[in-house]
């Protein structure tokens, strides 16, 4: 159902620029409307209106916050879906004008047929609602139209460090999880016994490796997190000293094999706030590189977590680090104090730098739920879905709390 009613939802938009049609008793909406998805306002060609008693809005701008194809079919006037899944193919078919849809050849009924208003095909918000899987609402005093987006089933990075076995639980509804256990130190030495990101000690049965062992034998993809800062030119020691740049590299891979790690995760922060930051990114890009080659040799995923490009930190090099990473975090949070949720504006301007430059495959939203709440965390992830990203990186385990994970799991598969 959930697939059926967003290709509902794509058939019924993507049909802009198609001749007018037969008059219809229309009012415009209040002026000032705006038109909110997931929490955030939605850019729109034209703003909703009332054609026979039935709120009609614009739906391109959905269809394509949503990430839903449609065909047209200029001769017939027909708009076609189609999909397939475990349950079979499903078809939706509209037609200009008409108040029928075809859905897998049963007649669905619309209030007010398809319209095209100066260019913009408009739809019935209420056939929306009982359709399309959102849920939609109209708020008369602010005179907003508020949209909820499907729940959608994507790809899902936890953060497990120091403090999180509280919600150690929450391990197998992840689709990986990448474990802070390691560091580069303030000499530039890789070491796993720092004063920050140290490997844990056993517990009993409970041991660091069982955890990745029991993570990998739930599905869950176990990464080797590796992190470090350059408040004290740790990671600039590393970027110009090719020889200590090689033994890190090489522990790196080495324990992530030894400990039965699926992929390594690299959160090295920091770099390119001063200085040349052309040369800190070349500096960069080379020792990625090294580590690419080395960990694919290895059979090792690479996930490369970044600063936003809106940031303060200049270092990073989005475009060549996607060609040697499977994919890239973006950390879209710390922008201010982080004591309150992070700013929707910024958390919108980091992503879309970052699409500049990297396909959305490669590209997962960092959201830090010790900014968020549960007011807020699905706003976030909703701007994931709206830009069609690969996932969503959740830092941490331990902090998520029942109320934020009940939130999460209205927009996203756990």
């Amino acid at each position: 159902m959930k697939r059926l009613t967003k290709l509902l939802l794509c058939a019924a938009i993507s049909v802009s620029g198609f001749a007018a049609l037969p008059a219809q008793p229309t009012q415009a909406a209040p002026a000032g409307v705006s038109i909110m998805l997931d929490g955030y306002p939605l850019p729109f060609p034209v703003e909703p209106a009332v054609m026979s008693g039935t709120t009609m809005v614009p739906f391109r701008a959905i269809a394509e916050a949503l990430g839903i194809p449609v065909v047209w079919d200029q001769a017939a006037r027909k708009i076609t879906a189609t999909t397939s899944g475990a349950a079979g193919n499903t078809k939706v078919i509209l037609t200009l004008g008409s108040k029928n849809a075809a859905v897998n050849g049963a007649t669905v009924k619309l209030a007010v047929a398809p319209q095209n208003i100066r260019g913009t095909t408009m739809i019935p918000l209420s056939f929306f609602g009982q359709q399309f899987g959102a849920a939609v609402s109209w708020n008369q005093a602010s005179k907003t139209v508020s949209i909820t987006s499907p729940k959608k089933d994507m790809y899902t990075l936890g953060f497990y460090a120091q403090g999180a076995y509280s919600e150690v639980s929450r391990i197998p509804d992840f689709s990986a999880i990448a474990f802070g256990w390691s560091r580069i130190d303030r000499s530039g030495q890789f070491t796993t016994a720092s004063t920050d990101f140290w490997w844990p000690k056993a517990d009993g049965d409970v041991t660091p490796e069982s955890i990745v062992q029991n993570a990998a034998a739930g599905g869950t993809t176990p990464y080797l997190m590796v992190y470090s800062g350059d408040k004290e030119l740790e990671l600039t020691k590393n970027m110009e000293d090719l020889e200590l740049q090689q033994k890190t590299i090489t522990s790196i891979v080495d324990l992530a094999s030894q400990k039965g790690f699926k992929g390594i995760g690299l959160d090295l922060e920091g770099l390119g706030m001063t200085g040349d930051k052309k040369l800190v990114q070349s500096q960069y890009n080379v020792f990625v590189k090294k580590l690419s080659v080395m960990a694919r040799a290895a059979g090792l995923k690479l996930t490369v977590i970044l600063p936003p490009l809106n940031g303060s930190y200049k270092g990073y090099d989005y475009k060549t680090l996607a060609s040697l990473a499977d994919d890239l975090v973006i950390m879209a949070y710390a922008y201010e104090d982080e004591s309150g949720p992070e700013p929707m504006n910024k958390v919108d301007e980091g992503i879309r730098l970052a699409l500049q430059q990297v396909d959305k495959s490669k590209l997962v939203l960092g959201i830090s739920v010790y900014s968020e709440n549960a007011t807020s965390v699905n706003a976030k992830i909703g701007l994931a879905k709206r830009y069609g990203l690969k996932g969503i990186a959740i830092w941490r385990l331990g902090l998520i709390g029942q109320p934020v994970w009940n939130e999460m799991s209205k927009s996203v598969e756990l």
